[in-house]
């Protein structure tokens, strides 16, 4: 891999090449792992990328290329890659695969939800980094877009040719992975009542709502209705029947204790 970059103009004294030695054993997951280099790296940009990927004629005068493309596009992008999810529902795809090259869903770049992990460039000023509560080899690409959409970057797949050796597998780590991302997004993303020191916020999923409720009349009828359902909780609670075993007539409770 390294070879290969060197080879197409990724060389010192501008480039660097940093990597986590897992020979021994993993001791490092994809999540820690890049962003121990997102942290460490000293260049402007930042290529994640698998050991198995080996550049062709794209080089870094190409790469150059894209990301002055990028500049005069969209001074918001945050990270690019070579393939990936659209927010449509369907993918977009510049990459050979061992030796079949696939070209899907362009013209490139184009704006994306997500990026597959073989390939990404990440802007070192976008202060992007990966979630710590996630882990694993699956689906941080995914993570990373996820969190640059949250602090207003935007992601691109470009026109950026390699080859990758190796076709990936869905097995059930993977599953058990993408479980763990769903779940950690439901909770970041759950509609919520925010309270600072000035006002207070209500987030929800629908637009028309959020502009809806953030208004004082809009959060005096939230706040009246949280009370309404704070009391009408209490009444039923009051009103629960007890369990348990009944006392017989005339015995009392007896308190016990240690010593």
């Amino acid at each position: 891999m390294a070879q290969s970059f060197a080879a197409v103009g990724f060389a010192p004294p501008d480039c660097e090449f940093l990597f986590l030695d897992n020979a021994a054993g993993n001791r490092f997951d994809a999540y820690a792992g890049y962003n121990i280099f997102l942290r460490a790296a000293r260049g402007a940009y930042v290529i994640l990328c698998h050991q198995d990927v080996r550049l062709l004629s794209d080089g870094r005068d190409r790469l150059d290329a894209v990301i002055a493309e990028l500049d005069s596009l969209d001074t918001r992008w945050g990270l690019f890659g070579n393939a990936g999810g659209l927010r449509s529902g369907n993918l977009a795809i510049r990459i050979s695969v061992y030796d079949e090259e696939v070209t899907q869903g362009g013209p490139f770049p184009v704006a994306c939800q997500t990026l597959d992990e073989n390939f990404i460039v990440v802007r070192a000023a976008a202060n992007l980094a990966a979630s710590t509560d996630l882990h694993g080899f699956h689906l941080y690409g995914t993570d990373l877009c996820l969190v640059a959409s949250i602090l207003g970057y935007t992601a691109y797949i470009v026109d950026f040719h390699l080859r990758h050796e190796s076709r990936g597998v869905i097995d059930d780590v993977f599953v058990r992975a993408a479980a763990g991302l769903v779940d950690k997004y439901a909770r970041t993303m759950r509609p919520a009542f925010v309270t600072t020191s000035c006002t207070k916020l209500v987030i929800t999923p629908s637009a028309f709502l959020n502009r809806t409720i953030n208004t004082r009349a809009g959060l005096r009828f939230v706040m009246f209705a949280a009370r309404v359902a704070n009391g009408a909780l209490r009444w039923i609670g009051a009103r629960r029947p007890r369990t348990g075993p009944a006392e017989p007539p005339g015995q009392s409770r007896r308190h016990h204790g240690t010593s």
